[in-house]
C-alpha cells in the first residue's frame, strides 16, 4: 500500500467531497492508495510541505500555482478538478453598481495590504473605464470575507468563490453580488487544481493516474447518486444534515466538479501575463514547465 497524502488549499469542506466519498467506498485502497488528507495551518502552505517531503500533492489554484512558480519553487500542476466563479464580493448597500463604483472603497483580502487583491480591483476598475491606479483601503479579516462586510468592516471582498461566499452571504440575510473576474479582464483562476513536485510526478506517475481514474469515478458517483454522496459527506465531515446554508454550498459547489482536468497552455500564458503586467511578479514562468496535460487525458 503507497501512502498518498494530498494537502488541503482550506479546512475540509464540499470541495473535497469527492476524495472523502472515493475513501469511504474504498477506492483508494482497491488501487493500493492509503489516502491521507491533510489541513495545512495556513491556507498556502501545502507547496512547502510537498518541497519538504510531507506531501505528496496539493490542492491550490492556478494563481498561487503561477505565483509560487515565479520565485523559483520546484512545483508542477496536472490536473484541475473544480471551476466556479468568482471575483470581487460587494454589498448592493455600498453604493456599488458597477466596477469603477469600487473606486475609494475598502477591499477586503487574505494579505492586505500585499498587492494581489488591489491589483484585481484596479484591474476591474480600469476596464470599466476608470482610473487605473484607484485608490482603495486594504482590510485584512483573514479568510472570513462574509463577516467583513457583514461587520461593516469592509465595502467588498476578494479573492472569493461563489460557491461558497456568495451563497454564504445571501443566507446570512446580505444582498451580496460580485463581479466576475472573467467578465472584467481578468484570466478566470477560479479553480482547484492539484500540483506536485516534478520529483514525485516522474516517480509516482502511475499513482497519479490512478488517483485521476478514482477522482473521476467520483465525481461520476456524486452525479448518480446525489443522496448517498450528501450522507457520505455529511458524515466523514461532520455536517449536521439540517445546516441550510451548508446544504445550500455543498449543492453549489457539486455542480461546479469537471471531468475536464486539462487547462490550456493559453489559461496559462494569459494569467501569467495578467500577474507580470500588474506587478504580481517580476518574470513570467513557463507554461510548459509549470503544467502539464499528460496525465489529464
Amino acid at each position: 500500500m503507497n501512502a498518498l497524502r494530498i494537502g488541503l488549499e482550506w479546512f475540509l469542506n464540499p470541495d473535497h467531497a469527492p476524495f472523502l466519498i472515493a475513501e469511504e467506498k474504498g477506492w483508494f485502497k482497491d488501487a493500493g492508495l492509503a489516502l491521507e488528507l491533510i489541513e495545512p495551518k495556513e491556507h498556502l502552505d501545502a507547496m512547502d510541505a510537498i518541497e519538504s517531503g510531507k506531501m505528496d500533492i496539493a490542492i491550490t489554484e492556478p494563481i498561487h500555482l503561477s505565483l509560487d512558480a515565479a520565485k523559483g519553487k520546484s512545483i508542477v500542476g496536472f490536473a484541475r478538478f473544480l471551476h466556479t466563479n468568482g471575483g470581487v464580493m460587494y454589498l448592493k448597500n455600498k453604493g456599488i453598481s458597477r466596477p469603477r463604483d469600487m473606486a475609494g472603497k475598502r477591499l477586503q483580502y487574505p494579505g492586505a495590504p500585499g498587492l494581489g487583491g488591489l491589483a484585481i480591483a484596479r484591474s476591474m476598475i480600469e476596464a470599466d473605464g476608470g482610473e487605473k491606479n484607484a485608490p482603495l483601503t486594504p482590510v485584512n479579516n483573514g479568510f472570513y470575507h462574509t463577516n467583513a462586510l457583514a461587520e461593516d468592516k469592509a465595502d467588498m471582498a476578494t479573492l472569493i468563490f461563489y460557491n461558497f461566499e456568495i451563497i454564504e452571504a445571501r443566507h446570512r440575510g446580505l444582498e451580496a453580488e460580485f463581479f466576475a473576474l472573467k467578465d472584467w479582464g481578468i484570466p478566470d483562476f477560479c479553480q482547484l487544481i492539484l500540483v506536485t513536485s516534478p520529483k514525485i510526478l516522474e516517480q509516482r506517475e502511475t499513482d497519479l493516474k490512478q488517483t485521476l481514474k478514482i477522482l473521476r469515478r467520483s465525481i461520476d458517483f456524486i452525479r448518480q447518486f446525489p443522496e448517498e454522496s450528501k450522507r457520505i459527506y455529511d458524515k466523514r465531515a461532520n455536517v449536521a444534515s439540517d445546516d441550510a446554508t451548508l446544504n445550500a454550498i455543498y449543492d453549489a459547489t457539486t455542480a461546479c466538479f469537471t471531468y475536464d482536468f486539462a487547462l490550456a497552455k493559453e489559461h496559462w500564458d494569459a494569467l501569467n501575463e495578467w500577474l507580470h503586467r500588474t506587478g504580481q511578479i517580476d518574470v513570467a514562468p513557463d507554461a510548459s514547465r509549470l503544467w502539464t496535460n499528460r496525465l489529464a487525458v
